[in-house]
């Protein structure tokens, strides 16, 4: 399958590598940073395996299936964390958690396709 043909999937999971890096810095900016060290870790682990997913898409990798079902899992697992923080009104983690969220279904429906 084509890059063209995965072009939604791999939005998503650009824009979730963009919004899980830029979680992890503001989390880094705020008074508490202890208390968002896990939310900091899985913003990083989420953002690295976005980005390889999206090579092994991008290329047409026959490993690529394999990857998508470990990224939605931890796009599920960032977008739990941040949600705990979004409900203390930390806007970063909020979009964080949504582009998560999207990540995770897109990633669900390719591994589908």
């Amino acid at each position: 399958m084509s890059h063209v043909q995965n072009r939604a999937l791999l939005d998503a999971l650009t824009k979730c590598a963009e919004e899980c890096n830029h979680c992890a810095a503001a989390c880094l900016e705020e008074q508490d940073v202890k208390m968002l060290a896990r939310c900091i870790k899985l913003d990083i682990d989420c953002a690295e395996i976005c980005s390889l997913a999206a090579s092994f898409v991008s290329r047409s990798s026959e490993h690529a299936q394999h990857l998508l079902h470990e990224c939605a899992d931890i796009c599920e697992a960032c977008a739990e964390e941040c949600e705990k923080h979004a409900s203390m009104g930390m806007e970063h983690c909020r979009r964080c958690a949504e582009a998560c969220r999207a990540c995770a279904e897109a990633c669900h429906s390719g591994v589908a396709a």
